[in-house]
């Protein structure tokens, strides 16, 4: 009677554990198509127009003719001025929060609004980067009002992914270190960030997925001059900004699908030489 109770039990949990595998691999295969859809979607419609002129030229009659050349260049410039920003500060911070900070109520009041910094949209990091940097301080619509506002948003993301990557260092490195006769400083530099390099870079990369592809905040700082930026003080046009113009006005439905999968090879190809980075770093660490 006991074994026939057993065997009814295990087909049950058996079972069970065919259901649950079962729907997280459809729900995970609904995703994985979803995804497959819409990415490929944009590179049917927009991988035939994208030839070197769209990728020389400048963009004329608002965009309607001509290329994209002055809004990569101003892209790169807005993105890398922010990550530029916000990468020494976020990971000075994760640092703090890990290996100095002790956990009281200070700590846990910053990191709750940390966390509540990492939800706000981004039309509020918008709003506020108006008013402060472009009105306040005088900045105007620039590659600087964009960049630092772009930092804002993508802080409470660095910092979060490198506190966890700091997190799964062994505690036995940082006493095998000082047992040495290593500082602190030292333990940290020489020891730990090594160990973290890959989760710090996997923050970096979603940061700047975030930054390259983000439209309202930079729309309200950087402005919408179709101009190359010769300094971080011009103002300039991001590729997300002129998509938007270009599918809001109708000005040239070719050059809004170009746009859009040029945007995605963009960041598919910054994740993939992220990830092959990663892959390496940890491979050489493990070595």
């Amino acid at each position: 009677m006991d074994r026939i109770k057993h065997e009814n039990l295990k087909r049950i949990k058996t079972s069970k554990n065919l259901l649950f595998y079962g729907g997280t691999g459809v729900f995970a295969a609904i995703t994985l198509a979803t995804l497959i859809i819409i990415i490929g979607y944009i590179l049917v419609n927009g991988l035939t127009h994208i030839n070197l002129e769209f990728l020389t030229q400048e963009p004329k009659r608002m965009g309607k003719e001509g290329g994209i050349f002055s809004v990569i260049i101003g892209t790169l410039m807005v993105t890398g001025v922010g990550i530029l920003i916000a990468t020494p500060i976020g990971i000075a911070a994760a640092i703090y929060f890990t290996e100095y900070a002790k956990n009281g109520k200070g700590v846990t009041i910053i990191r709750f609004f940390t966390e509540i910094l990492a939800g706000i949209p981004s039309i509020i990091f918008g709003l506020f980067g108006f008013a402060f940097f472009v009105i306040f301080l005088g900045m105007g619509w620039s590659v600087i009002s964009g960049g630092l506002t772009l930092a804002l948003m993508v802080l409470p993301t660095l910092i979060r992914a490198t506190e966890e990557s700091l997190k799964t260092v062994p505690m036995a490195y940082r006493e095998g270190s000082l047992s040495l006769g290593a500082t602190r400083w030292q333990t940290i530099v020489k020891v730990i960030i090594p160990c973290c390099k890959p989760g710090i870079l996997t923050g970096l990369i979603l940061g700047i997925g975030r930054a390259i592809g983000e439209t309202a905040a930079v729309m309200l700082t950087v402005g919408g001059s179709l101009r190359i930026p010769t300094s971080i003080f011009d103002s300039t046009r991001t590729m997300s900004v002129h998509l938007y113009v270009l599918a809001a006005e109708g000005l040239s439905q070719e050059k809004t699908y170009a746009t859009a999968a040029l945007l995605i090879i963009i960041v598919l190809l910054i994740n993939t030489i992220a990830n092959l980075i990663s892959s390496r770093l940890g491979g050489n660490y493990g070595n």
